[in-house]
């Protein structure tokens, strides 16, 4: 499943170039899995309320062109990979038809003792599989 996030640059997330600094794709990109997440039905408040928590491992980002001040970005979040306790998702921010970044996103299920552990079946959805 492919979803798509739309959000728009602001002035003050650039830098003295005048473009979108490259950290603000970073708000861009968990923003849009947070969407995704929604969309899904994963509750992911009522998962950290429980004290679990899904937490980025590491982020890879491509970037291939600048976004300037209000432009409209198209973020695609898409789930990649799916195992037990961790996974990928594959993401990349557009504008029209040119791509600004892509970025390749690993989790990991954090469990209620703060190690890694599955995803319990109660919280589990089945948007999280492939």
């Amino acid at each position: 499943m492919e979803y798509k996030t739309v959000i728009y640059s602001r002035h003050y997330e650039c830098d003295a170039y005048g473009h979108v600094n490259n950290a603000v794709y970073l708000n861009y990109l968990e923003h849009a899995r947070g969407e995704f997440l929604k969309e899904i039905g994963f509750d992911y408040k009522g998962f950290v309320d429980a004290g679990y928590g899904v937490y980025v491992i590491k982020i890879s980002i491509s970037y291939k062109n600048s976004a300037l001040p209000e432009d409209k970005l198209d973020i695609y979040t898409t789930l990649a990979k799916r195992r037990s306790a961790s996974g990928t998702f594959n993401q990349v921010i557009k504008r029209d038809n040119d791509i600004i970044c892509e970025a390749e996103v690993t989790w990991a299920s954090i469990g209620t003792d703060g190690k890694m552990s599955p995803i319990p079946k109660e919280w589990d959805v089945p948007g999280l599989h492939i």
